[in-house]
């Protein structure tokens, strides 16, 4: 049997019934067999200062980037601010881009969006992908995950209820895991 597959998946989104972490819980109720999916909250990290990086890296960054090094694969749900990412997840990776450990690099990375709108976060993701080239993660292409109308795929507990949406995101996961295995076989 291959060996499991670990995903570290995470949100920019702090609101509490975000549309994006009820994509991650989905997700991770979705995972292959054989694989694994932890998600973990940015909301402690702070912003990125050069004055705090010289007083020592805080803690909760030592652990994120931690279990960066730790994982097989990453996921990230973007919600789409302003035509971009929020400033919480370009933070975290900002600070697990430094130093000289660097866990982010050559990482197989997965990406969905979820918004109320009829775009479902297409422009935050492509400003993602912008980002992810100088970190240089390994940025699945395909499948696309855009849950458009997010409002009306989730109900009042943040349970996804869509079937197409449900499959889309199985499909991405199978693919990441797919990336992650193949990374780990050379």
């Amino acid at each position: 049997m291959d060996t499991k597959i670990n995903i570290l998946a995470f949100t920019g989104s702090l609101r509490r019934n975000s549309y994006n972490k009820a994509s991650l819980r989905a997700a991770r109720d979705l995972v292959p067999e054989g694989a694994s999916l932890d998600i973990v909250d940015l909301a402690l990290i702070p912003f990125f200062n050069e004055d705090l990086e010289a007083e020592g890296i805080p803690q909760v960054v030592v652990d994120f980037k931690r279990k960066i090094a730790l994982a097989d694969a990453l996921l990230i749900a973007t919600p789409e601010y302003n035509y971009s990412i929020p400033p919480v997840l370009k933070n975290a990776l900002d600070w697990a881009s430094r130093g000289t450990d660097l866990p982010l690099y050559g990482k197989p990375l997965a990406i969905m969006s979820a918004s109320p709108s009829m775009f479902g976060g297409v422009r935050a993701q492509y400003h993602l992908r912008q980002v992810c080239v100088v970190l240089n993660l390994l940025l699945l292409n395909k499948p696309e995950v855009f849950i458009m109308n997010a409002n009306t795929k989730f109900d009042q507990d943040g349970t996804l209820m869509d079937d197409y949406t449900r499959n889309v995101i199985s499909k991405l996961l199978q693919a990441l895991v797919d990336k992650a295995r193949e990374l780990n076989e050379k």
